[in-house]
């Protein structure tokens, strides 16, 4: 009988053994699998793409200008582009223009009345053909009928400096037709595109707050490059402006100095 309870004894603690064992397999294999699915889930988390917000962030201004230009349409889009090409280049070749018609009047001033007091007429112009600029073709004229007297001398400086005002101001109200007509462009492009979606409103049969959105922000787009482009023309406009207005202040100086310098020389010499 004893044997018997013995037996039992040692087969309960075996089978309580094999319970306990068992069961902490069963909890080393629970811990293992929420590990497993919790890397698997990182790993989806980082594998998923950026948001949009940092691709828009990506873009550099000139790519959204890009988008923004098409997005206005080809139609009055190229033309105002067209307008704003035209107008600069025509901005840059005055300006390239107007620099190398600047001279420095006083210096050529003193340079023609040192060759005037010691070589005469002829020396002086010799002077004025080999500096450039309206001042100098100026002065070259009124020496070139410095013989007929003081008053034919003058009047054909202020006719020559007429001529020479015509030359600095050519093709200056091409820019000015640029500046106004590129707003005017944008502004008719932004009327069509609001009709264009009132359109498509009515034939949708309703009133879709993005289908209006999107409509009037086409529209307004032709209006904002428009306006982009007249304020760029504006500025080289202005600077040749004052450009201009520096070259023919300093030809008026001129002008002046000229004929105060052939009267006295007229009296220094009377048989010239």
């Amino acid at each position: 009988m004893k044997k018997l309870f013995s037996i039992m004894a040692v087969a309960a603690m075996v089978f309580v053994g094999t319970l306990n064992a068992n069961a902490a397999t069963a909890q080393t294999m629970s811990t293992s699998s929420q590990a497993l699915v919790t890397a698997a889930t990182v790993s989806i988390i980082q594998d998923e793409p950026a948001p949009a917000a940092d691709e828009t962030a990506d873009k550099g201004w000139h790519q959204n200008l890009k988008e923004r230009f098409v997005e206005g349409g080809p139609g009055f889009m190229g033309i105002v582009l067209l307008c704003l090409i035209l107008g600069l280049a025509i901005a840059i070749e005055r300006i390239i223009y107007l620099n190398l018609s600047t001279t420095n009047t006083q210096k050529l001033a003193q340079n023609v009345e040192d060759a005037l007091n010691s070589g005469g007429i002829e020396a002086a112009k010799e002077v004025c053909r080999n500096t450039k600029g309206p001042v100098a073709s100026i002065y070259y004229q009124g020496l070139d009928r410095a013989d007929e007297g003081i008053d034919i001398a003058e009047k054909a400086v202020v006719a020559y400096g007429g001529v020479q005002m015509g030359q600095l101001e050519k093709n200056v109200s091409w820019i000015s037709l640029f500046i106004a007509l590129a707003p005017m462009l944008g502004f008719m492009g932004t009327v069509i595109g609001m009709i264009l979606a009132f359109d498509q409103i009515q034939a949708a049969g309703d009133m879709n707050p993005s289908l209006v959105a999107g409509g009037i922000k086409v529209a307004l787009l032709t209006t904002v490059f428009g306006l982009i482009v007249a304020i760029i023309l504006q500025i080289f406009y202005n600077y040749i402006i004052a450009k201009i207005d520096s070259i023919v202040n300093s030809m008026e100086d001129a002008s002046i100095t000229l004929i105060d310098m052939l009267f006295d020389y007229k009296n220094r010499t009377p048989n010239a």
